[in-house]
C-alpha cells in the first residue's frame, strides 16, 4: 500500500463573498505548492522519501437546483442547467482578476455561495515550483532516484482540450465550470515562458498577431511615445526576456537570441493593455501562439500580418478586411472540423474598420480604394506559387478569395475554438498571380509606410474594443449549447 505525505487536509469551505473565496483559493494553492517545494529541496538533499509526496490544485464547486432563466442576454457567468459544477484553479495570483469577476456573476445570477476547497487532482512538481527561480526540476535521470516514484509528474493523457472541443464527459456527473482545467493551464503557462521568452504576467487583454519584425519596431516607438505622455493610460514597455522599462529614453538591449515568437507588452495597470506577438510565418506557430494565450482568457485577438493580394484591382499597401475564411492550413483539423463556419464577428469589424477610417483619414466609398473586405484564404504550403495553378487557383475564385496568408484563418478558428474575440486586418505585400513576387526591393516606399499606418490601425482598433463592455465583445456567438458559466 502506498504511503502518501501530503499537508494537513481541510474541510471545504462556503463562501457568498467572491474577494474572499479568491483569497482562499490563493492560500490553498500556495501551502499547496510550498510543501511541494519544501519537500523537493529536502529530497534533494536527503534523497527518496519513504512514501509518495503529493498536493492537490484547489477548485471552485457550484450546485444549483432551480431551472430559473437567468438574463438571457448574458453569455458567461450562468450555468446552463441545475447541478453541480467544478474546475480546478492553478495560480489565482495570476487570475485574481478573472476569479473575482467570474465568482461574482456566478453567485449573483444563480444566488448560491460556491464552496472551495482541495480538488482529487494532484499538482506535477514541476508547476508547483515554476514560481521560485532558485528550484529547477532536473530532467529524468539525472538524480539517484526516480523522480515520477516520489513525485506527480506532468501527465499529457489528462491534459487536455476536451471542455473546449466539445468532448468532455465526467465520470461523477460534475460539469465543467471552466474552460481550461489547471493542469492544462500549468502546461501553457509554462510554454508561454519558454516560446515568447516573457513571463505570462506580462500579457495583455488585447493581443496582436504579425508575421514580420517590422511591426515590432514601430510598436516599440508607439510605446515610447505612449510612456512619453503621462494622460495615455499606459504604465510600462516589457520586451524580450521580460525588460520592462517605464522610462521611455531607456535603451532596450536586444538578446543576441531572439525566441520563436517573440513578444512585447505595452502595459496598463488593469491589464487591459496591448500585447504584441511575433509569430513567424506558418499555420503551426499560429496554432502554437493562440493554443497557449487563450488560458490568459484575452478579451480580443487580432492578426495584423502581410498577405498576397489575389485581386488585379489590389496595390501594394493595400488592406484586407477578412470577412470570412478559406481554411486550407490543415493544424486544426482534428479539433475543429473543416465544415464549422467562422463567422465574422461584428463588434470586431467595425472597429477595424473604423480604425481604417480614423488613421487614413478616408470614409464610406473611399475607403476602398485601400481597403478591400472578402474571403481569406490560409494555406499550409509556402510556395503553393509553384504548383499547376488550375486548381489552387479555381478553388481560390470560387471561394470569393481576395488575400492569401499562412496565419489568419488559424487564429480566427482558435479564437472560435477558444471563445476568444478574433478578427483580421491585413496589408497586400505582393501578388503573385500578377507577377508581383515578394523579392528583395520589390516593396514600393508606398507600401514600405504602411507598416506603420497598419500597425496604428490594429492598436486604434483595440483601443476601440477596450470601451467596448465585456457582455457586448463575448456575445453569445461564441458559446455552443452546453456552456461553461466561466467566460
Amino acid at each position: 500500500m502506498i504511503q502518501y505525505i501530503s499537508p494537513e487536509t481541510t474541510e471545504p469551505q462556503t463562501f457568498t463573498d467572491p474577494a474572499a473565496a479568491v483569497a482562499r483559493l490563493e492560500q490553498l494553492y500556495t501551502e499547496a505548492t510550498q510543501f511541494l517545494s519544501d519537500q523537493f529541496v529536502k529530497v534533494m538533499q536527503d534523497g527518496p522519501p519513504e512514501g509518495f509526496i503529493r498536493a492537490y490544485y484547489p477548485e471552485i464547486r457550484v450546485t444549483t437546483r432551480s431551472y430559473a432563466q437567468v438574463d438571457t442576454r448574458l453569455s458567461f457567468g450562468h450555468v446552463a442547467i441545475p447541478g453541480t459544477y467544478a474546475t480546478t484553479v492553478t495560480r489565482p495570483d495570476l487570475f485574481r482578476s478573472y476569479l473575482t469577476q467570474q465568482i461574482t456573476l456566478l453567485i449573483r445570477n444563480h444566488g448560491q455561495p460556491v464552496t472551495i476547497g482541495a480538488s482529487k487532482t494532484p499538482i506535477p512538481v514541476h508547476f508547483a515550483t515554476t514560481g521560485n527561480p532558485n528550484l529547477t526540476v532536473p530532467q529524468e535521470g539525472a538524480t539517484d532516484f526516480i523522480l515520477r516514484d516520489a513525485f506527480d509528474v506532468p501527465d499529457l493523457s489528462t491534459t487536455n482540450d476536451d471542455i473546449v472541443n466539445g468532448t468532455f464527459t465526467s465520470e461523477e456527473g460534475t460539469g465543467a465550470l471552466a474552460l481550461f482545467t489547471a493542469q492544462r493551464v500549468d502546461y501553457s503557462l509554462a510554454r508561454l515562458s519558454h516560446y515568447t521568452a516573457t513571463e505570462p504576467e506580462h500579457f495583455q487583454n488585447h493581443v496582436l498577431f504579425t508575421n514580420y519584425q517590422f511591426y515590432v519596431s514601430e510598436f516599440e516607438a508607439y510605446a515610447r511615445g505612449q510612456l512619453a505622455d503621462p494622460e495615455s493610460g499606459y504604465s510600462s514597455f516589457v520586451s524580450t526576456g521580460n525588460v520592462e522599462i517605464t522610462d521611455p529614453e531607456t535603451p532596450i538591449k536586444t538578446p543576441l537570441k531572439l525566441p520563436q515568437m517573440p513578444t512585447y507588452h505595452l502595459k496598463r495597470a488593469d491589464g487591459s493593455g496591448i500585447t504584441l506577438v511575433n509569430i513567424g510565418v506558418g499555420p503551426s506557430n499560429a496554432k502554437t501562439a493562440t493554443d497557449h494565450i487563450a488560458v490568459l482568457r484575452p478579451h480580443a485577438w487580432l492578426m495584423v500580418g502581410h498577405c498576397a493580394g489575389l485581386r488585379n484591382t489590389q496595390a501594394l499597401g493595400d488592406f484586407v478586411l477578412a470577412h470570412a475564411y478559406l481554411r486550407e492550413d490543415h493544424v486544426l483539423d482534428d479539433d475543429l472540423p473543416v465544415w464549422t463556419p467562422i463567422p465574422a464577428l461584428a463588434e470586431i469589424q467595425i472597429a477595424l474598420e473604423d480604425a481604417v477610417a480614423e488613421v487614413t483619414k478616408l470614409e464610406g466609398f473611399g475607403l476602398k480604394r485601400i481597403m478591400r473586405t472578402g474571403t481569406v484564404a490560409t494555406i499550409d504550403n509556402r510556395n503553393w506559387e509553384l504548383r499547376d495553378q488550375s486548381g489552387p487557383v479555381q478553388r481560390l475564385s470560387q471561394s470569393r478569395a481576395i488575400a492569401l496568408d499562412m496565419e489568419s484563418a488559424t487564429i480566427a478558428a482558435n479564437g472560435y475554438r477558444f471563445r476568444v474575440p478574433y478578427g483580421t486586418l491585413l496589408c497586400v505585400s505582393d501578388k503573385p498571380l500578377h507577377g508581383e513576387l515578394k523579392l528583395p526591393g520589390m516593396a514600393s516606399d508606398f507600401y514600405t509606410t504602411q507598416v506603420s499606418r497598419h500597425l496604428n490601425i490594429g492598436i486604434r482598433a483595440m483601443e476601440m474594443l477596450r470601451g467596448m463592455p465585456l457582455e457586448r465583445l463575448h456575445s453569445r456567438k461564441l458559446r455552443s449549447f452546453d456552456e461553461t458559466a466561466f467566460l
